[in-house]
Formats: structure tokens, sequence, C-alpha cells
């Protein structure tokens, strides 16, 4: 059960980083991944409310080829305070990934992971929740600091919080924003990249782009 408010939050993000499970990484058959995302209705600003009106999607890839998505409306439980996402956004997340026909061996997601005020940001939460290993993927830290990678498909460098590296900026494609890929739940930072590098034929790694496709269609469908 998600937490409704920050206090319980914290105490569980708290319990969450000091625990240690199995590492996963994958294994030479075809990946099942997925992706998951949550849009709000377009023109809206500022950090929003609880209750707000949000569109999760979830995304079924093997390896580059998607196999099921599925789409859920439903209602914010908080609006958005940095460091504190997965009171806004964690159940609406879990709920559309336990949609999908199949679980994933691994889930995308946008949110951070060690690099975290409590060190278990939305990443290591989300698949805390599922038991499934997660990764991370953001456009840029939340605390940690570290110069940009040279500008090759697949160079990376080291981001880091409190002298401990925390996440990895990686260049998916040549003259394109690198983005800051974070090891969640059961995954280390070298499987974290490697999934990435793995899934991404274009900047964003096509699960994550998939949902995020599936929410604004149908958000765009509702009229939202």
């Amino acid at each position: 059960m998600w937490p409704t408010d920050a206090d319980a939050l914290d105490a569980r993000q708290r319990e969450l980083a000091g625990l240690t499970p199995d590492p996963w990484t994958p294994g030479p058959e075809p990946l099942l991944s997925a992706g998951c995302w949550a849009c709000f209705p377009r023109g809206e600003s500022g950090p929003g409310r609880a209750g707000d009106i949000a569109w999760s999607a979830a995304v079924l890839l093997e390896d580059l080829r998607p196999v099921a998505r599925r789409v859920a409306p439903g209602a914010a439980r908080a609006g958005y305070v940095p460091g504190m996402l997965a009171l806004r956004l964690g159940a609406l997340l879990e709920e559309v990934v336990r949609l999908l026909p199949r679980r994933p061996e691994v889930v995308l997601v946008d949110g951070t992971g060690r690099d975290h005020p409590r060190r278990a940001g939305l990443a290591v939460h989300l698949g805390a929740e599922l038991g499934i290993p997660t990764v991370g993927v953001t456009h840029r830290p939340l605390l940690a600091e570290g110069s940009w990678p040279a500008d090759d498909p697949g160079a990376t460098s080291p981001l880091s919080l409190d002298g401990d590296v925390v996440a990895a900026w990686v260049r998916t494609r040549a003259g394109t924003r690198p983005l800051v890929v974070h090891p969640g739940w059961r995954t280390g930072l070298d499987t974290a990249v490697a999934v990435v590098e793995r899934l991404a034929t274009r900047r964003t790694p096509e699960p994550l782009r998939a949902a995020r496709q599936a929410a604004r269609e149908t958000r765009a469908a509702a009229g939202g």
C-alpha cells in the first residue's frame, strides 16, 4: 500500500533505502520490458494538487516489439513536490502496470532511484511495490552532480551525491541532450545503463516512449 501523506512516505522510503534485495541482470533471451507514464490535462501549470485527473499508461515490449498496452484514467493523490513524486503518481503507475497481461522482467519509469533525498525515489519505490526490477530515466538529475559525457552514442559519465555514484548521464544519440539513468529496484548502475542502451533506438528508450505516446493519445481522445 502506498503512503498517503508526506510523513508516511518519508518513513517508507527510508526503509526501502536500507534494503539490499538480490540484484537482477537480464539474460540472453529476448527482454520482456515495460514502460509506464502518466500525463495530465494540457495547459495546466504549477505543482498541481490531490485529485488532478491523470492518464496512466503501460506498454509491454519483447525487445523492441510492442506486445500489449494498457491505459487507465485516475486521480493524483497529491500535488508535485520534489523528492515526493511517489506520493502523487506511485499508486497510479502500479495500477496500470498490473493491468498488463504478462509480468515484465523490468519496468522503466520517469523517476529517480538513489538520486533522492532519502535514496529511494519513485523508481526504487515502484519496483518494491510491484516486486519487479526497475530502471529510472529522467531528463535531469534531482540532486546529483556530474559533467556531461562525450557526444557519442553510448557515452556515459557518473552522477554523484554526497560522494556516492548514484546515477549516470547516458548519451543515447549524438547531438542530443543526454538522459539520466537511475538504478532502481534490484538494478545496479551497469545493469540500468545496459537496459537503456539496449532499448533506446531513439533518444528515449522505447518502452517509455511508447507509454508516453499511449497516455497522450488517450488524453487527446478524452479531450484533455
